[in-house]
């Protein structure tokens, strides 16, 4: 597998690591802490120099309860700070957003790849991405991150974030975007109890199936923080550990805020799995 977009190609033979980078004020583990331009592209360069695949950019909060954000607002947020680290740095920048013009202007400024928690279903999302001829990450949320976690259920956990997926790939084929092009997302967190993202992490293999990469974004959510009873900036440990079994089940993108850990991670991973597959 491999993605490919403008000038840029990954080689998806390994785990990769994606960096978070909230530019809002009320992401709920580090919002506020790169909201001006030179701190936030300070710390790209921290994520730059420890070796991460991607930068993951965003200005909108989907935290259980999170307000919405207005356009121009999202667009104040997100926009500077793309161009300045596609100005700076050869890495690959992705924009964590659900609105297209959003999506539109920030691949205009830099932007290699949308990271989409709502799968290209607000309006003209679709037709936009296509448009854009980039990498898209479609991601499962039962509901909407205002109200998602009140009372998650399912028939049949695997098979309906599967169903959804599969709905959400044929949508995309639909308007002419290549199922090379995209990259899958379980939702960690978006609309499940902490059994149901536990039965998810427990068998993430069994998304293999659909033939496309896997991107796991666990880091300092719920599933963890609530598990072991601290505060979401204290769930190093506890992510750490989730990027490592993910790691290990095969996911190709593991989407984290502690990327120099993770990337040790990654490497004591990668080692084991080659001797494994020896």
């Amino acid at each position: 597998m491999k993605l490919i977009s403008k000038d840029k190609t990954l080689i998806l033979d390994r785990s990769h690591v994606m960096a978070i980078l909230n530019v809002t004020p009320d992401s709920f583990s580090d919002g506020g802490k790169f909201t001006h331009l030179d701190t936030a592209l300070k710390q790209a360069e921290k994520m730059v120099n420890a070796g991460v695949s991607f930068i993951d950019i965003g200005g909108e909060s989907t935290r259980p309860g999170a307000p919405d954000v207005g356009l121009q607002q999202e667009l104040d947020r997100v926009i500077p700070i793309i161009e300045a680290i596609h100005q700076r740095f050869d890495t690959w920048i992705s924009i964590d957003t659900s609105k297209a013009i959003v999506m539109d202007e920030a691949v205009n400024a830099g932007a290699d790849l949308i990271n989409d928690v709502r799968a290209l279903q607000e309006p003209n999302a679709l037709e936009v991405a296509a448009k854009a001829n980039v990498p898209i990450c479609l991601m499962h949320m039962q509901g909407q991150p205002r109200t998602m976690q009140s009372d998650p259920t399912y028939n049949e956990l695997f098979a309906d974030v599967t169903h959804f997926l599969k709905e959400r790939i044929s949508a995309c084929q639909s308007v002419g975007i290549a199922k090379d092009k995209l990259i899958l997302d379980p939702g960690f967190g978006f609309g499940k109890t902490l059994a149901h993202n536990y039965q998810l992490l427990a068998e993430l293999e069994r998304f293999h199936q659909l033939g496309l990469p896997i991107l796991a974004g666990m880091s300092r959510k719920s599933m963890i923080f609530k598990l072991l009873d601290v505060e979401p900036q204290q769930a190093t440990s506890g992510s750490l550990a989730c990027a490592t079994i993910a790691v290990m089940k095969g996911a190709q993108i593991i989407r984290v805020h502690d990327f120099e850990q993770t990337m040790d991670v990654v490497k004591v991973c990668q080692a084991t799995l080659e001797q494994i597959s020896q």
